[in-house]
C-alpha cells in the first residue's frame, strides 16, 4: 500500500492531478482513496490532495505519506514529516529545503519549466503526474490513454501536448533519477469497479430510487448531489430547482410530495436548522420527504470543508414538538447508494420524513467500490397504500378518512386530484379526516397513531451492523465515514492478536434497541468511535437505554480532521489490556 500527496496552492490544479493518479490507478486494478485538505474560499490558501493506492479496499485516511509533491515550501514545511524516509518531488524553481530533522529523499524537478515548455504552466499538473508515475514505478500507457480520453473533445493538439508534458516528466525522472524510488505495488486485481464520492453515490441511488425533483440551495458539502441530479435529472424526465434559500428548498419538496413526486433535498448544519419548521409540517401533515444532512464542523458557519459528525441530536430530535422522522446513516458510497433509494421507500410506506445523515468525509472523498454494489436492478419501488380512484368508488361517498386510526398508525393517502379522495393536509392538529381539532381524546389518538409508524422500521431494514466475532473482548463502534477508520483498525488489532469487532449504527431513529442489544450482549468492552466534542452517539445510546457504563467509552475528535486507524488503535489497545487483566 502506497500514500501519495500532493499541495500546493488552491487553483494550481491539485484537484485535477490527483483525480488523475486515482482514476488511473483504479482502472489498473487498484483500489484507492482520495481524500482533500482544503480552505473555505475559492481560490488561494493551501491545499493538498492525498491518494492511498493498493491491491486490497482502503477505507480511511492515514497519516504516513510515501511520496510528496510539493508545489511549493508551504508544503514541504507543512507535510514533510508524514514521509519517514519517504520521497519528496519538489518543483526545483521554489529552491525546495527540507526541515530539520526531516529524513527524506529530496528530488528537484523543474516542474514549471518543463511545463512552460510544453506550452503552459497549467501542465504543470501533467508534469508531476507522469513524475510521480514513475516514482510509483508504474507503467506511462494508461496515463496517456487516460489523457487522451480525457482531451479527446479539445481536439489533437491538446492531447498531445499534454500527452508530450505527461511523458517529459516521466522520463526525466526514469533517466535523472534512476533507482531513487524503491517503491513497488503489488500486482493489480482486475475487477469491475469504479472511483466515486458517496454525494454522487447517493444521487444515484435516490435517481434509482425514483426520485423526480430535488429542490435545494447550494452549501457545502451538499451542492455536489445537487450538482450531480442536474446532470441525470433530465435524463429520466425529472427536474432539479435551485431555490432562494433552504426554507423554500423543504416547503417545495414537502409540497411535491404531498403531489405524489418522490422528493429530496440536501444540505448541511446552517440550512438544515433552517428546514427544521418544514420538515416538522411534513411529520404533522403525513408527507413523504426525503432530507439530506451532510454534516460539517459548526456552530454557526463553522469550518465548512472540515469533517464533523456534531449534528446528530438535531437530526433526531431536532424542531419544536414530537414529530415523527426516520434517521438513516450510511457509512459508504456502497451505504449511500443503498440508502438514496430506501429512504424513498420508507418515507413513502410510513409517510413520514426520512432524513439521512451524512458527513463531509463520506460525501466528498473518492474511493474504489464494485460497480455491481450500485446495481439498479435490486432496486424495489414500494410507494406504500396509495388508493387509486377505483378503490376510492368501491369504498363510497364522504368515506374516506386520509388520517384514519389503524393498527400500525399507517393510513391509506390518495394523490391531489382522485375523486373522492380529497382532503385537508394541514399542520394544524386535525381529525382522521383532515379537519382541524384540539379535543385531547382526538389529540392523544393522533399523536399515537405517528408515533407507532416508527416501529415498522426495524422490520424493515437492519440497523445495526457487526463484524467480527459475536463474543469479542473489544467492539469498535462508530457511524458515518467513521467506520473505515475502525475497519482498519481492526485488521491492525487481529493482527496482533486481538479478538476486536466493528459494529456501526444504520439507523439512528427510531433507535435500534432490540438489535443492539442482541448485537452486544456477549461482548466485552465497547468504544464508541465519533466526531464530535460531546459524545452524540453515547447521548443516543443512553436515551435508548442501551449504555453500559462499565463497558462503553468514548474516542472523541473534533479538529476537523477525519480519524485515522492508527488514533483507533492507540486508544483500544489499553482497553484490551484492562480486559485481558480483569476477565484473566
Amino acid at each position: 500500500m502506497i500514500a501519495w500527496k500532493i499541495g500546493g496552492e488552491q487553483g494550481e490544479g491539485i484537484d485535477s492531478t490527483g483525480d488523475v493518479l486515482s482514476t488511473v490507478a483504479s482502472r489498473m486494478g487498484y483500489f484507492v482513496y482520495g481524500y482533500k485538505l482544503f480552505s473555505s474560499r475559492i481560490k488561494g490558501g493551501h491545499t493538498t490532495y492525498k491518494v492511498r493506492i493498493a491491491n486490497v479496499p482502503v477505507h480511511a485516511a492515514t497519516e504516513n505519506t510515501d511520496i510528496l509533491v510539493a508545489l511549493n515550501q508551504d508544503t514541504i514545511n507543512q507535510h514533510a514529516r508524514e514521509l519517514s524516509g519517504g520521497l519528496l518531488l519538489a518543483d526545483s524553481v521554489i529552491k525546495p529545503t527540507l526541515p530539520d530533522g526531516v529524513k527524506a529523499t529530496l528530488i528537484g524537478l523543474p516542474l514549471t519549466e518543463i511545463a512552460k515548455a510544453h506550452g503552459s504552466v497549467v501542465m504543470r499538473n501533467m508534469v508531476s503526474v507522469g513524475a510521480s508515475a514513475a516514482l510509483l514505478n508504474l507503467p506511462s500507457q494508461p496515463f496517456l490513454d487516460y489523457v487522451e480520453s480525457k482531451f479527446a473533445r479539445k481536439g489533437d493538439a491538446i492531447v498531445q501536448a499534454n500527452q508530450e508534458a505527461l511523458m517529459d516528466g516521466y522520463e526525466r525522472v526514469k533517466r535523472e533519477f534512476a533507482g531513487a524510488s524503491q517503491l513497488r505495488l503489488d500486482s493489480p486485481v482486475p475487477g469491475d469497479r469504479l472511483v466515486i464520492t458517496g454525494n454522487d453515490a447517493l444521487a444515484l441511488g435516490a435517481l434509482a430510487g425514483g426520485c423526480r425533483l430535488m429542490c435545494g440551495y447550494p452549501i457545502t458539502p451538499a451542492t455536489d448531489i445537487m450538482e450531480a441530479l442536474s446532470k441525470w435529472m433530465p435524463l429520466v424526465g425529472g427536474a432539479v430547482v435551485q431555490m432562494e434559500d433552504e426554507l423554500g428548498s423543504i416547503t417545495a419538496c414537502v409540497g411535491a410530495g404531498y403531489a405524489g413526486v418522490r422528493a429530496m433535498t440536501a444540505t448541511s448544519g446552517p440550512g438544515f436548522s433552517l428546514m427544521q419548521e418544514g420538515i416538522g409540517l411534513a411529520s404533522m401533515a403525513e408527507i413523504p420527504v426525503v432530507i439530506v444532512d451532510t454534516q460539517r464542523s459548526g456552530p454557526s458557519t463553522g469550518m465548512p470543508t472540515k469533517q464533523e459528525q456534531s449534528d446528530l441530536m438535531a437530526i433526531v430530535n431536532g424542531g419544536h414538538g414530537e414529530g415523527p422522522r426516520i434517521v438513516l446513516a450510511p457509512s459508504s458510497p456502497e451505504e449511500a447508494f443503498e440508502d438514496g433509494w430506501q429512504a424513498f421507500n420508507l418515507a413513502d410506506t410510513l409517510q413520514t420524513p426520512v432524513l439521512i445523515a451524512s458527513d463531509l468525509s463520506l460525501a466528498l472523498w473518492s474511493q474504489t467500490v464494485d460497480r455491481a454494489q450500485l446495481n439498479g436492478p435490486k432496486v424495489t419501488i414500494d410507494r406504500g397504500p396509495v388508493l387509486s380512484a377505483e378503490q376510492l368508488v368501491e369504498l363510497g361517498q364522504d368515506t374516506f378518512y386520509r388520517y384514519q386510526i389503524t393498527a400500525d398508525g399507517i393510513s391509506a393517502r390518495t394523490l391531489p386530484g382522485t375523486k373522492l379522495g380529497q382532503h385537508l393536509a394541514t399542520g394544524v392538529e386535525h381529525q382522521p379526516s383532515g379537519k382541524v381539532s384540539e379535543d385531547p381524546g382526538n389529540r392523544a389518538k393522533m399523536m399515537e397513531k405517528r408515533l407507532n409508524k416508527l416501529k415498522q422500521v426495524h422490520r424493515l431494514r437492519d440497523g445495526v451492523k457487526w463484524e467480527g466475532p459475536s463474543d469479542a473482548d473489544l467492539v469498535l463502534l462508530a457511524i458515518g465515514s467513521t467506520v473505515g477508520a475502525i475497519r482498519e483498525a481492526q485488521a491492525i488489532l487481529q493482527h496482533e492478536g486481538h479478538r476486536v469487532a466493528i459494529s456501526w449504527l444504520r439507523t439512528l431513529s427510531p433507535f435500534p434497541v432490540e438489535q443492539f442489544r442482541e448485537r452486544f450482549q456477549h461482548c466485552g468492552q465497547i468504544l464508541i468511535v465519533e466526531q464530535n466534542a460531546t459524545g452524540q452517539v453515547g447521548l443516543l445510546m443512553r436515551a435508548a437505554g442501551v449504555y453500559d457504563d462499565s463497558r462503553c467509552h468514548s474516542l472523541l475528535k473534533y479538529d476537523g480532521v477525519q480519524f485515522f486507524p492508527s488514533e483507533v488503535v492507540t486508544a483500544a489497545r489499553p482497553l484490551l489490556q484492562t480486559f485481558v487483566e480483569v476477565s484473566g
